[in-house]
């Protein structure tokens, strides 16, 4: 089953979630529809925020885009990012490193607005996954970028957050345009 994308201008991207403090079958089922959700939007990663639940819960699987590539590392050695897809990051905590790269980025919640973003290159993440087991890791490419953007929506910071004021002042009056939207159908009839 999927779940409505919240989009901008939707309170719940604002918050900052929750840690999920036990794997309960509630939290195993949502895992599930986050990841058909994401899969049928042809998205990358999605937070619990974005379906409207304020948890420290994202889902990530970058198999799906070949021409950016991702890089894993697991106890200092390479491993294939590919193979440890998809990924669940349950009450993440993240260290963004290295230099820092510019490039695209879209969001779930954002249809149709893309900007480059500037993030450090790589990232640590330490995190339970599906089977509540701590997981640690390096990421870089696409992967790290993935990471971050999903870290920040448990954060309650999104994307345009992140936008240089040239970039996000090109694009205001479709995020206006967007909030708007997204604040009258959550007004009730009447």
């Amino acid at each position: 089953m999927t779940l409505p994308i919240v989009q901008y201008g939707h309170p719940a991207l604002r918050r900052k979630g929750a840690r999920v403090e036990q794997i309960t079958p509630a939290i195993l089922k949502l895992i599930d529809e986050m990841f058909a959700t994401m899969h049928e939007a042809a998205g990358v990663g999605l937070a619990a925020q974005q379906v409207a639940q304020a948890l420290q819960l994202t889902v990530i699987d970058v198999r799906a885009v070949k021409d950016r590539p991702s890089t894993l590392q697991l106890g200092g050695q390479d491993a294939d990012a590919e193979a440890c897809m998809p990924l669940v990051l349950i009450n993440p905590e993240i260290k963004p490193f290295g230099e820092p790269a510019t490039g695209p980025e879209g969001c779930l919640s954002f249809p149709e607005i893309f900007a480059d973003i500037t993030r450090p290159e790589q990232v640590t993440v330490t995190a339970l996954n599906r089977q509540g087991e701590r997981i640690e890791f390096t990421a870089g490419g696409l992967l790290s970028r993935a990471i971050q953007h999903e870290y920040d929506h448990l954060q309650g910071i999104l994307f345009i957050d992140r936008m240089s004021a040239k970039v996000r002042s090109g694009l205001q009056e479709e995020l206006d345009a967007l909030q708007q939207a997204t604040k009258a159908a959550l007004r009730p009839a009447g």
